[in-house]
Parts: C-alpha cells; sequence; structure tokens
C-alpha cells in the first residue's frame, strides 16, 4: 500500500488523538482569547493550509462573527511593508512550520503585540516558537508528498478553536462526532473508486463548492492537479456562472459538493446549467436523489453543513490517488514534487 493510501485511512485516529490531546489547551486559548476580543482574524498559510484557512474563513464568521483576512505575506517578505494588524488574532497554518514568509507574518503579528496561534504538525518548528500559542496536530509523520491526514487535522484543530471560542456546546458535540463520521466515510470509498475508472481519462475539470465547502473545492483540486497532472480549476458556483462556465461544454468534468444545507439549491442549480452545456458532471452529496441520469455520486456521511468539509474532502482524497495510481504516478512523489517547500 503507498503512504498516500495508508495515511488516508489513518485519519479518523489521528483526529482522535488531537481531540484527546489537544482540547483542553485550545479551551484555555479560547477562555484567554474572550477575555481579549479580537475584531478579526489574520491567517498565513500555503497550499493545502491555505486551503484550511479558507475552511477558517467560513466556520470563523459563522459562528463567532469575526471576519478573516488571508494574509499577504510578499508584503513582508518582498516589499517591507507590513500592515496595521491591531485588533487582530494572527494565526499561522503549516504542517511543517517551516515556511519562512508564514513564520514572518506571526513574528510581525507577535511584534505588534497581537495575540497569535500556530497550528502546526510539528511543535518544534520554527512557526510554533513564533507564535504565542500553538495547537499540535498529533497527525504522526506524513510521509506521503500530498497533504492528507494533516489537512483533515487542520480543518479539525479550526472547528474545535471556533466551537470553544463560540462556547457552544451544540457545536462542540458535533466536533467530537467527526471521527467516527470520517471513519464511517472512509467505507463509502468504493464510490471514489468507480468515478476514477473514467476520470483517468480526463485532462481538465472543474471543481465547484460553496459555504464550508468552498474550501473542498480548492483543496479537492489540489489533489487532483498534485497527484494526476489533470487540471483542475476550483469555482464557486457564483464565480463559475459569471463568465468562467464558457469552457463547460460538451463532455467537459465537473465535480459539484452539494451536501444538504443552505448552498444545495444553488449546487442544484448549477448542475442543471452545466448539463445544459453538455457536461459530465459528478456530485458529491448526503442525498442519493441529488444525481440525474445515471451521473456518479459520491455519497457523502450526513452531519451539521459546517462540519461537512471533513468528511467531503475523503472522497476526492482517495479518487485523486486513484486516478493516479491509474495512469502509472507515483503517488508518494509524484511528478518530482518534494514534501516541504520553503517559500519567502
Amino acid at each position: 500500500m503507498s503512504y498516500a493510501r495508508a495515511e488516508i485511512a489513518e485519519q479518523p485516529a489521528a483526529l482522535t488523538r488531537l481531540a484527546d490531546r489537544e482540547t483542553a489547551s485550545i479551551e484555555r486559548i479560547a477562555a484567554a482569547l474572550r477575555s481579549r476580543p479580537a475584531q478579526y482574524v489574520v491567517i498565513a498559510a500555503r497550499g493545502s493550509s491555505d486551503n484550511a484557512a479558507r475552511y477558517a474563513q467560513h466556520v470563523f464568521g459563522l459562528l463567532c462573527g469575526l471576519p478573516v483576512a488571508l494574509a499577504t505575506p510578499s508584503l513582508l517578505t518582498l516589499y517591507d511593508a507590513p500592515l496595521r494588524l491591531t485588533g487582530a488574532l494572527v494565526i499561522g497554518i503549516s504542517q511543517s512550520g517551516a515556511s519562512p514568509d508564514v513564520v514572518r507574518v506571526i513574528a510581525e503579528g507577535a511584534a505588534q503585540g497581537c495575540p497569535t496561534l500556530a497550528i502546526t504538525n510539528d511543535p518544534d518548528s520554527d512557526l510554533a516558537h513564533a507564535a504565542g500559542e500553538v495547537i499540535a496536530l498529533h497527525a504522526g509523520p506524513e510521509r506521503s508528498v500530498a497533504a492528507t491526514k494533516t489537512y483533515t487535522s487542520s480543518l479539525f484543530a479550526i472547528a474545535l478553536l471556533v466551537a470553544a471560542l463560540a462556547t457552544d456546546e451544540a457545536a462542540m458535540a458535533g466536533v467530537r462526532a467527526v471521527p467516527d463520521a470520517v471513519a464511517r466515510q472512509l467505507a463509502r470509498g468504493a464510490d471514489a473508486e468507480a468515478l476514477a475508472l473514467a476520470a483517468a481519462a480526463w485532462d481538465r475539470c472543474a471543481v465547484v463548492g460553496r459555504g464550508a465547502n468552498y474550501a473542498t473545492a480548492f483543496e479537492a483540486a489540489l489533489k487532483i492537479k498534485e497527484l494526476t497532472g489533470i487540471v483542475a480549476e476550483p469555482y464557486s458556483p457564483a464565480d463559475l456562472m459569471h463568465g468562467p462556465i464558457a469552457v463547460v461544454r460538451g463532455g467537459f468534468p465537473l465535480l459539484a459538493f452539494a451536501p444538504s444545507g443552505p448552498t444545495m439549491e444553488g449546487m442544484h442549480e448549477l448542475a442543471r446549467a452545466a448539463r445544459a452545456r453538455g457536461a459530465s458532471v459528478a456530485i458529491a452529496s448526503d442525498l442519493p436523489d441529488i444525481t440525474a441520469h445515471g451521473e456518479p455520486l459520491l455519497g457523502l456521511e450526513p452531519g451539521p453543513d459546517w462540519l461537512s468539509p471533513l468528511v467531503a474532502v475523503v472522497p476526492t482524497q482517495i479518487l485523486a490517488v486513484a486516478i493516479a495510481e491509474r495512469r502509472g504516478i507515483d503517488v508518494d512523489r509524484p511528478f518530482g514534487l518534494e514534501k516541504v517547500t520553503l517559500t519567502n
């Protein structure tokens, strides 16, 4: 078995370990943040961690009413133009904690007297040392280049923090149920394996999500690109309909995330528009009757809309690995990519 498949399978255990080891610390961090309320959040991240930041952008707003800005590290590292961060909670997300530009944003936040937090799989990293507080992911070594268990662990850490910060017991109960939901989602892997038979012939596709799953669209597209070489472009339904839908023509593959919840009707409308243009539509949803005319369905475990990205990303991880295997690609080190990319 490849490291990638093994690490996908490890996700329920990794999430359980994170909850067991970090919940008390996260509740302490949340209490400290409530005593010094932030006006907004700034997050620095790259790659899959940047997609976790997109998830944070949604859930900090949804549960805590906090606007979230994604940092522009080059303003510091290339232009020497630091922003005024007064009133911000500054967060860095990085599996390795080694990216100099992410570390620089956290260091700047600390220098301006802001509360700073690192979410990382390496609690002894430069990022962890730069931050005032650390949430360690406890995912264990991730040997495959593609981030899988560290991505879901980052989402889980964010969900634990947001629920604790909001003092929302119902939300926290939903978060605690996530590891079991991810285990059940892994048992549905046959859907992704079946779609991979057709998807191995793709040369491009669009991946669409909205709300909490806007982040999932970006992460799914990234996994497909880095593991298979397929040009996968992420969109929200609104952004796709505003012009880019011109690329959606006969046979064009479109993967849409449509869990039940506030975004579902908009995804229905997009799917109808794509079908009318002759697209080949696959849908990830907890509703089995959402597809039409024998379209592929990636069945999702039901649960709270705001937590759905933690299960929705799993079939796309499996899909990307299965496509790569069918194309004869080394899924653990595709196209000469390295695990850690140091960006400035």
